[in-house]
């Protein structure tokens, strides 16, 4: 039932009209018994389909896609529609709309799926902005994408496919990074980091929370400054390299962490390594084969190792074969390099089947909720899920993988860590 998107609006104007009980604001019926009562909000449930649609930034003003976030989610979906679906149901995937990584557009999509196409379910949600929070809250929408923005954490009706990544005081911090930077240095005792961060508030709160992460895991935080400009890449970093390496009493760091994006990264990295900084370098933005097709761009993120917080595609566990598989599948059976988005796709899919699944075959809103409530599974590519846990915390679980020679490699296994608490 996984249909082309675009192609089904005939359908769902059809269907809509013959099931009142699919709208966002219902009358209660059952699916597939017109008129009889129902024991809760049935919107986008048929007796043999569940549609879902996504909203993803597919295209961006600076060029910036997540498209593939999409083909993630098909390909989880098409996987559950030939094991037969969800009790009976198969997912009627309607695609993702494109809100441009624009506020009113993300707002605009959320609307027109649970208004115009009547979706059960959104997942995946992937971009910088989640204008339309609010109105699928409002509507009762289980939706599911990265959980790193701050409306995955807190409501009732949204879910992080790896918890909650933005602490607030009472929550927790994950500790993937500063263990696995321990790990990679050999202990963090005697160590100092630094970390540096663009100016802007999310990059304030980055610096906020990963100084008391390192600190907390056994590291001097010796420089911890957002102070890079938010609007534009520099295109001198000699006075930045000059007061990270300078920070620590005159020493250089053991570790410099940027908590930026990849265009800052390329350049920092360059002048540290210009101005002979030999100790380890990390961000989590670099993992993606796209980044390879520039010699510049390998040699400047050459050694750099990059947070995970998912298995890396070059883990050699079971699951992350069926992952590569099912993408296969999901692109004509063709080999397609594969990113992190496919896998925010994919998993956002992975915990809302896990859900309906748990929620049995009389499905509706609140059964859907109810089971969501105590959900709890171990051993995913995201490590061991748990909720309502994960609607405020992170999963606590994660990777480092190292650019050697042109290629990926893992420098520190997927792991779980115990998180601490944000102060």
């Amino acid at each position: 039932m996984l249909r082309p998107i675009r192609t089904l609006a005939a359908a769902a104007a059809a269907l809509a009209l013959v099931s009142a009980c699919n709208s966002a604001s219902d009358n209660g019926t059952r699916p597939g018994k017109p008129g009889q009562p129902s024991a809760g909000n049935t919107r986008g449930i048929t007796a043999d389909s569940i549609k879902v649609g996504g909203i993803v930034s597919m295209t961006t003003s600076s060029g910036y896609s997540k498209k593939d976030t999409d083909l993630g989610a098909k390909a989880r979906y098409l996987r559950a529609n030939a094991e037969g679906g969800v009790h009976g149901r198969k997912i009627d995937y309607l695609g993702a709309e494109d809100d441009g990584q624009d506020p009113g557009k993300n707002n605009a999509a959320a609307r027109k799926l649970v208004q115009q196409d009547k979706v059960f379910a959104v997942a995946p949600m992937s971009s910088v902005t989640f204008s339309g929070a609010d109105f699928l809250e409002q509507e009762k929408v289980p939706t599911f994408g990265w959980g790193t923005l701050p409306s995955f954490c807190g409501p009732k009706y949204i879910y992080g496919f790896n918890g909650c990544l933005v602490p607030s005081p009472g929550g927790t911090l994950n500790q993937t990074w500063p263990e696995g930077i321990a790990t990679v240095l050999g202990g963090a005792r005697g160590k100092s980091v630094a970390v540096i961060a663009n100016d802007s508030d999310a990059g304030k709160f980055g610096i906020r929370t990963f100084q008391q992460g390192f600190a907390s895991a056994g590291f001097t935080v010796a420089y911890a400054k957002a102070s890079v400009p938010a609007t534009a890449v520099p295109s001198d970093w000699s006075a930045y390299v000059k007061d990270i390496l300078s920070g620590n009493g005159g020493k250089a760091p053991d570790a410099v962490i940027s908590v930026m994006q990849t265009p800052n990264n390329i350049g920092l990295f360059t002048a540290l390594k210009r101005a002979g900084f030999k100790g380890v370098l990390s961000d989590p933005t670099d993992y993606d084969p796209g980044l390879l097709a520039k010699d510049a761009t390998k040699q400047a993120l050459d050694g750099v190792h990059v947070l995970l917080q998912f298995e890396p595609f070059e883990s050699d566990n079971p699951k992350m074969a069926q992952f590569k598989a099912d993408i296969k599948a999901a692109a004509g059976g063709k080999e397609v390099p594969l990113n992190m988005h496919m896998l925010t796709g994919y998993m956002s899919a992975d915990l809302f089947l896990s859900i309906a699944q748990k929620a049995g075959k009389e499905l509706t809103v609140e059964s859907f909720q109810a089971a969501a409530q105590g959900f709890s599974d171990t051993g995913t590519l995201v490590g061991d899920r748990s909720l309502p846990k994960g609607q405020k915390d992170s999963f606590g679980c994660g990777a480092l993988v190292v650019l050697k020679n042109g290629a990926y490699q893992v420098s520190v296994p997927f792991k779980c860590h115990e998180p601490i608490p944000f102060k």
